[in-house]
């Protein structure tokens, strides 16, 4: 199909996966309606800066860093919450900026992510089975008949706390609280005591000695807006179409379609059926795509995606998230690799350590092992580095908050103790001691990787 017979609505006419069955179609259509006719959440113009950047991403030239809710959900929402992750956003991408001395560009999973696949359409407790939960942009988590029915009405709930979500996170990007000199403050209560709490103390001290420097010859935040806000983007997965479609903007500076649910949206791993709905909607809007890659996903149909989400080979528009399993990665990611170096695509390869680690522990949670998440890190980078490509960002779950959900990490939380804050709607998060942890580890394979450039470049300085 032709880029010309795209419109907001063309996904209709296509089969569809993952989607929840509303019972009243006529109040799904005035939802729609309504949400039709709301102001945009994000604007075309940030969605293209991210782009930007993000080819920056591809070439090798800045790293991008996705983080944030499995799931949103209406309970938990509050200033604080939104405040909390923030905060551990900043001191990871602080971590990662100063080993690299590369940009970090900041995506959030928040303000959108509310929707959710599922493995199955049902779920059974006790004897008794009832359509699984979708996130609560759909239905409600709590295990009861009326509660799982799809409530359209919730799409308008989804909205509003969107909404509010991008004022607050823009009034911290741009309003102080992103100042350098405020890297100190990041740190979660806590997380004072944990080794993670020394390293970012040290980093921040360098921080603060280098903007003495700077303010000492004439160079301080009062006068350079880089030093004292930042950018920050937000992204989900485009799930609930309808939803999107009702807001699909026409960019009036260059007559182009935009979702403006948010800056970067991606497709899941069950939903990149090409010829399917998903892609259907997300090849007609000019936004960054992200495309989830698992271990089913062969290099033709790779290809043929490609094809489909980037015909124009734009740097910058296409992100492939790759969620194998932490020991898939070597046996799944070289080849992918290769087919698109063959074909001369431009893309960002970015690590989701998270999807592909899930397991059930011997207590019942749902529950992540932290040495698996850091293993598929190192892989993914490895393998890259074998290839010769750039390993360009992480996509990862996690929180502010100090919840015990991922087993493992500096804390060694045990399966014993993942009952204790285990306050997650669906998937296990790190919290936001194991998020920096994570961060202090890619800070270093960012690091190595840049010294290995520099020494091949300069031969005569390994002698």
């Amino acid at each position: 199909m032709s880029v010309e017979s795209w419109s907001p609505s063309s996904w209709r006419a296509k089969p569809i996966e993952q989607s929840p069955v509303y019972s009243d179609a006529a109040a799904l259509a005035d939802v729609e309606r309504q949400l039709a006719g709301f102001p945009p959440l994000v604007f075309a113009g940030e969605a293209r800066k991210l782009k930007r950047m993000l080819g920056k991403v591809a070439n090798g030239e800045a790293f991008l860093l996705q983080g944030g809710d499995c799931a949103e959900s209406f309970a938990e929402h509050s200033a604080d919450n939104i405040r909390d992750f923030f905060r551990v956003f900043l001191q990871m991408a602080v971590v990662e900026t100063f080993a690299a001395a590369l940009p970090v560009v900041k995506v959030g999973r928040i303000a959108g992510q509310f929707a959710k696949p599922r493995s199955a359409p049902n779920e059974t407790v006790g004897g008794v089975s009832l359509p699984s939960y979708r996130g609560d942009i759909v239905n409600d988590i709590a295990f009861e008949a009326s509660a799982r029915v799809p409530d359209p009405a919730r799409q308008l709930m989804a909205y509003r706390q969107a909404a509010a979500t991008l004022n607050l996170l823009r009034a911290f990007a741009t309003g102080g609280y992103a100042n350098l000199e405020n890297a100190h403050q990041w740190m979660l209560g806590f997380i004072k005591d944990s080794p993670q709490s020394a390293r970012y103390q040290e980093l921040a001290d360098h921080i603060t000695q280098t903007l003495g420097f700077m303010r000492a010859i004439g160079l301080d935040p009062e006068s350079h807006q880089e030093l004292r806000q930042t950018d920050f983007y937000t992204s989900h997965e485009a799930l609930l179409l309808g939803f999107e479609e009702a807001l699909t903007r026409v960019d009036s500076t260059t007559g182009d379609y935009y979702a403006t649910s948010g800056h970067m949206i991606w497709i899941g791993d069950r939903t990149r059926q090409p010829g399917h709905a998903h892609i259907e909607y997300a090849r007609g809007v000019k936004n960054p795509i992200g495309l989830k890659c698992g271990p089913t996903l062969n290099p033709d149909e790779l290809i043929r995606l490609i094809d489909i989400l980037n015909p124009d080979n734009e740097a910058g528009r296409l992100t492939l998230i790759c969620r194998f399993g932490a020991d898939k990665v070597e046996a799944s990611l070289p080849t992918l690799i290769r087919a698109v170096q063959q074909e001369g695509r431009s893309v960002v390869w970015s690590c989701d350590p998270m999807h592909g680690n899930t397991v059930k522990a011997a207590s019942g949670y749902k529950t992540r092992p932290f040495d698996k998440i850091m293993s598929e890190i190192r892989s993914f980078f490895a393998v890259h580095q074998g290839e010769g490509t750039y390993p360009g960002g992480v996509h990862l779950e996690m929180t502010g908050k100090n919840v015990t959900e991922c087993t493992g990490g500096a804390r060694a939380i045990s399966d014993a103790d993942l009952h204790d804050r285990y306050h997650t709607y669906c998937d296990p998060r790190l919290n936001a001691e194991q998020a920096i942890e994570v961060a202090f580890l890619i800070a270093e394979l960012l690091k190595t990787g840049r010294m290995g450039k520099g020494l091949q470049a300069h031969p005569a300085a390994a002698e």
